[in-house]
């Protein structure tokens, strides 16, 4: 069946009609007896109750039947066969999709804590269930679920059935104590009623999913209130239930170029600094994702372009190849359309979008805005106006390659160290990395 969703890509959510896939729940009566709920696609019914019958060895030839009547408007199966079904019969929930047994429907139950989060958190909470599940897995065929408060991912389950899943995180959290009110949970598999129910009874607020949901699913999280997203992958996704939930990023700053500088030789650390890995990718990915987030355009300036092809974003040389930071300032002005830039160093992981939507605000007529912090001028993460390049081209050609004397000579605004702290007052932003030690002391 037709539901509208709503697809998240390139920080937008655009509404659109997309297929969902029909679980239907029918109720099993055989013999006059009311003996379970089989949760299935809705086709070929019949099918489905006849082998459900055979393989639990209450028939095994057709003949055994002697009525087999299936009624999809009311959802009923009503079946008599030869012989009586034992007296006691002992269910076992199997740990495959589609054929457990049930004997209460799942129900909607309203979510207390509705928290909201953002694209990124939910990106992140799955690439996280992703590394986890690649580092303890042995072999195919498992599914995996975590749960996460935004920030971290606090439990993390994997089973060879989706639903096991979720009770083992159900029960973990149980016994250390975890409230799980208002959590993100993300799972590999899809997203049927019973999994929804789950969550809604464990108060999630967020379930998402690299698959799809069923059309029952999507109807129980709309009353339950649960945000639910399906088809999640790389950097998009579509929003079943309760968009207006997710906290979507900011508008790119308007007028500006986001400039990432890769050119440097890591003479201190002994390698490339931007492809040292951090949180499952490269360094420079986790810092353009960022940057994507707060600029239209975003340019690596590096000499070696073919290093950062994963980057999804132009790439431009030196201009004044060897002369350090302030070429790749130059580059980056020489490259932008825009009238403004914004310079971030590649080994810098800490980047606050906070801080920097706050300095874009202070724009003035001035050729460059740099932040101070206690250790004085932070031109590498700064803002330079196009007025800087005839400057900036002059003093590169004659080998004056120290950024913080042109500073100096330009008109700069410097946003001083107190003000800083205001906005961030560990002033993480300004963090790079420059040695091993510095590497290492991430964790």
């Amino acid at each position: 069946m037709m539901h509208t969703v709503h697809t998240f890509a390139k920080g937008v959510l655009q509404a659109d009609a997309s297929e969902v896939v029909a679980e239907f729940p029918l109720a099993l009566t055989v013999n006059g007896r009311e003996l379970a709920t089989l949760v299935a696609s809705p086709h070929q019914l019949n099918y489905l109750v006849a082998g459900f019958l055979r393989l639990q060895g209450f028939v095994s030839r057709l003949e055994d039947f002697e009525v087999l009547s299936v009624c999809s408007d009311y959802g009923a199966a009503n079946v008599r066969i030869k012989g009586e079904l034992p007296e006691r019969l002992k269910p076992v929930l199997t740990s495959g999709c589609g054929t457990g047994v049930t004997f209460t429907a799942p129900r909607p139950l309203l979510v207390s804590a509705a928290n909201s989060y953002t694209p990124a958190q939910v990106f992140a909470l799955m690439d996280d269930l992703g590394r986890q599940a690649d580092r303890y897995r042995t072999h195919g065929g498992i599914h995996s679920a975590a749960v996460g408060d935004g920030t971290r991912m606090l439990l993390y389950a994997e089973d060879l059935g989706r639903h096991n899943t979720l009770d083992r995180i159900a029960g973990e959290a149980l016994l250390k104590g975890i409230d799980l009110q208002g959590l993100m949970l993300v799972t590999s598999g899809r997203i049927s009623t019973e999994m929804a129910a789950k969550a809604a009874q464990l108060g999630i607020c967020l379930l998402a999913s690299r698959t799809s949901p069923t059309d029952m699913a999507v109807k129980l999280c709309e009353e339950s209130g649960i945000t639910l997203i399906g088809y999640l992958r790389a950097n998009r996704f579509q929003v079943y239930a309760h968009h207006e939930r997710l906290l979507l990023p900011a508008l790119p700053i308007a007028g500006v170029t986001g400039v990432i500088l890769a050119g440097g030789r890591s003479s201190r650390m002994g390698r490339n600094k931007a492809l040292l890995p951090y949180k499952g990718k490269p360094l420079i990915e986790a810092i353009y994702q960022v940057m994507a987030e707060l600029f239209k355009d975003v340019v690596v300036v590096t000499n070696d372009p073919a290093e950062y092809d994963f980057l999804p974003c132009p790439k431009t040389a030196d201009i004044h190849v060897g002369k350090g930071s302030m070429a790749g300032v130059h580059a980056g002005l020489s490259w932008s359309a825009n009238d403004w830039i914004f310079v971030v160093g590649c080994d810098m992981p800490f980047i606050e979008a906070r801080l920097v939507r706050y300095l874009a605000g202070r724009l003035g007529s001035e050729a460059a805005l740099v932040p101070q912090s206690a250790g004085g001028l932070e031109p590498l993460h700064a803002f330079y106006s196009r007025a800087a390049l005839p400057l900036l081209d002059a003093a590169l050609s004659a080998d004056n390659v120290r950024l913080l004397d042109i500073l100096e000579q330009l008109p700069a605004r410097v946003i001083a160290a107190a003000e800083i702290a205001e906005i961030s007052p560990d002033c993480r932003s300004f963090v790079n990395l420059n040695t091993p030690e510095d590497y290492s002391s991430l964790g």
